[in-house]
């Protein structure tokens, strides 16, 4: 959980320079006069935002199957009942940040308090980026591709009920989450509030669900990750 940076100052890159030439980000850290649960209540903030952005242009295609499942029951209703999948959606999502705070605030903990484990961080990072890029040239991720490339509720009828559309909308959403997993660890491990980041990683989620060639775009992008996470290991290893 850090914003790997090789040089840097807390003025330029918005985090804190680390023992091993790499910046830790602010995400982690309260900031002056701040508590931990308004720090806690910030950063997620922060993550459902995120969230919204980068999610929504892979939803909507998936709200728009939705409708077209349930098909009756009056505007006003299926625009209540799309709500509703739409918070479900994002309510997974808000969980994965839940958890993922305490995560990331711990290690930086430790990282702050132990050099020595700090200066192993951009290898661990280069570790991360590729077991991430491997994911992606799985078997694994290619059904779970497939099943958020089909969507759950797709070519049969919905119950046009609040109750069935919150259990779709969390569906959809857990779905999404295991299909993100590796490109989501990026996110996280290289620059949670990058907004390079954010939108290369958007747009590599959005190409590969929607895609007409989506499984090798996904193949793709797991080759140069896993390219990348091997050059991050040698340049950790120079850095030594």
């Amino acid at each position: 959980m850090a914003t790997v940076a090789w040089c840097g100052s807390m003025s330029a890159t918005g985090g804190m320079p680390m023992p091993g030439g790499w910046t830790m980000s602010m995400a982690w850290m309260r900031m002056p006069g701040q508590t931990w649960p308004g720090a806690a209540a910030s950063f997620l903030g922060m993550w459902v935002v995120m969230m919204v952005a980068m999610m929504l242009p892979s939803l909507l295609p998936m709200l728009r199957r939705y409708r077209t499942a349930v098909g009756t029951g009056g505007d006003g209703r299926l625009g209540r009942l799309t709500l509703f999948v739409g918070a479900g959606y994002f309510g997974v999502w808000t969980l994965v940040g839940v958890a993922a705070f305490p995560l990331g605030v711990g290690l930086a903990d430790v990282e702050m308090r132990l050099p020595s484990l700090a200066r192993a961080v951009p290898a661990a990072v280069g570790v991360v980026v590729f077991v991430a890029g491997a994911l992606q040239l799985t078997a694994w991720k290619a059904r779970q591709l497939a099943c958020c490339r089909e969507a759950p509720g797709c070519g049969r009828r919905l119950p046009a009920d609040a109750r069935t559309a919150w259990r779709h909308g969390l569906r959809l959403g857990t779905d999404c989450v295991r299909c993100c997993a590796g490109l989501m660890a990026v996110l996280l491990v290289i620059g949670v509030m990058d907004l390079r980041v954010m939108a290369i990683v958007a747009v590599a989620i959005a190409v590969e669900r929607f895609a007409p060639a989506g499984e090798r775009i996904a193949r793709g992008a797991g080759a140069v990750l896993a390219g990348a996470g091997l050059l991050m290991l040698v340049r950790a290893a120079g850095l030594r």
